[in-house]
């Protein structure tokens, strides 16, 4: 019987909750978490390719993007205050995600582990690029808490305000400029997304 089971354990990513700690009015699975922070990540490269003139390749930075939190699959979301709060802490779980993305990995045939290697491994070996995932991880999580929050859900009001500082602070172009073209429209409704265009 075959033991590639790594796409396999991707699938349960839709297993993973995140926002654990929160009341929420729509829980979010961690699959649902990483496609959109692909298709931000993936909108982000492209904002520095055309509009600030960056060497980047869309289509690696949403690749990445995709499997950016796939060690979650085994360790679960650590909440973000007990994640971040301790060095300690967050240095060895630092080290327990890098064990954990080290056992995915080995669930696929050798020739294929290196290609998905350079996903896992991108944040230290492309610093300069992994920043487009970083910040798209931000909008993803800004993104929820403005859809809590344009849901009476006023849980999520100081976790907007500190992930809303957090992008700014990133002094990044191409954050900044989604921010001011794209984030508006997430508070909107969806009569209002599709006003003056006939279906």
């Amino acid at each position: 019987m075959s033991k590639n089971g790594f796409f396999a354990m991707m699938t349960r990513m839709r297993n993973i909750t995140r926002w654990g700690l929160m009341r929420n009015n729509t829980q979010e699975n961690l699959a649902e978490h990483s496609f959109d922070t692909a298709v931000t990540a993936h909108a982000l490269a492209l904002i520095g390719k055309e509009q600030f003139g960056r060497d980047v390749d869309p289509g690696q930075v949403a690749a990445v993007a995709l499997f950016h939190d796939a060690p979650e699959i085994l360790t679960g979301d650590l909440p973000t205050p007990v994640k971040y709060n301790n060095p300690e802490i967050s240095t060895a779980y630092k080290s327990i995600e890098k064990a954990a993305g080290g056992s995915l990995l080995r669930m696929l045939p050798e020739g294929l582990r290196p290609h998905y290697k350079l996903l896992f491994d991108f944040e230290t070996d492309n610093p300069e690029l992994y920043r487009y995932v970083k910040a798209a991880d931000k909008i993803s999580a800004y993104i929820k808490c403005v859809e809590e929050l344009k849901g009476g859900n006023m849980e999520f009001r100081r976790a907007a305000a500190q992930t809303k500082a957090a992008i700014a602070a990133m002094g990044m172009p191409e954050a900044d400029y989604y921010m001011k073209e794209f984030a508006p429209a997430f508070e909107w409704s969806l009569d209002d997304l599709q006003e003056g265009d006939a279906l």
